[in-house]
């Protein structure tokens, strides 16, 4: 059997090869599909899986804020502060129960994804 024909291989060398603004596109799919499927179990009413979808997502943010480089510029704090928002508001949406919250995030987190899409592809 091919050892590349798992989907776990495939995504592993997905990352080993990709750009840093591969990556990060890769990061904000990961926490946009997260989110997606909390929204989904939060209506739901499906606690335990909104929790385990938000905690993935929440990782993912802390992992964008972690390596941020703040020496880049004003565009750093800015993200700092986007991502410290997205967090306060994924808290917020699990006490208050709230989708929207979550559909609210996602927006932000899409538009930053399409951002760094168009900057990932424009260093290939």
């Amino acid at each position: 059997m091919n050892p590349y024909a798992t989907p776990q291989a495939y995504r592993q060398n997905s990352v080993l090869t990709a750009s840093p603004g591969q990556l990060v596109v890769m990061l904000y799919d990961g926490a946009i599909r997260f989110l997606r499927q909390a929204e989904l179990a939060m209506e739901e009413g499906a606690v335990a899986h909104t929790n385990d979808r938000m905690q993935r997502a929440e990782a993912i943010l802390d992992e964008l804020l972690a390596t941020l480089n703040m020496d880049a510029g004003e565009i750093s704090g800015r993200l700092q502060a986007i991502y410290t928002f997205c967090r306060s508001e994924l808290i917020a949406a699990r006490l208050e129960r709230s989708p929207k919250k979550i559909k609210q995030v996602i927006g932000l987190l899409s538009d930053l994804r399409e951002a760094w899409a168009e900057i990932a592809q424009a260093g290939n």
